[in-house]
């Protein structure tokens, strides 16, 4: 005998339908960098020109369990997403942490010119 699940949540209290309704909708949110990427239709190679990596750089990103938060960014802006992250701690109101993983300007430090034997050996005797 098949018991639809209709039947079976009928059964349930309302606080533990509410607990079952919180649960499955955890799990519809939760998705894989892989499966997001394909939600937006594009391909690894497509991502990694854009990332201006290797397509071989997409996939080792979308396989690993741990990266750096730079990483992670790189990868959803590339994909034209935006990332933030929520503190949820005991007592307080959830809040978005700031400059995490922001992209910063960098300055280009002045290009060094090679000396030679000879400037050397005047800069010393000048001195």
């Amino acid at each position: 005998m098949t018991v639809s699940l209709e039947a079976m949540l009928a059964e349930e209290s309302e606080e533990s339908r509410a607990h079952i309704q919180v649960l499955a909708q955890e799990m519809r949110e939760e998705i894989s960098l892989r499966e997001l990427r394909r939600q937006r239709n594009l391909t690894q190679a497509r991502l990694a020109k854009k990332l201006k990596i290797g397509q071989e750089g997409v996939s080792r990103i979308e396989r690993r369990q741990d990266m750096s938060i730079s990483t992670l960014l790189s990868y959803i802006e590339g994909i034209g997403g935006k990332l933030s992250f929520v503190v949820d701690m005991p007592g307080q109101t959830p809040f978005v942490l700031s400059r995490l993983g922001s992209k910063r300007s960098k300055k280009k430090a002045p290009k060094k010119t090679k000396t030679s034997a000879k400037s050397k050996a005047k800069a010393r005797a000048a001195a």
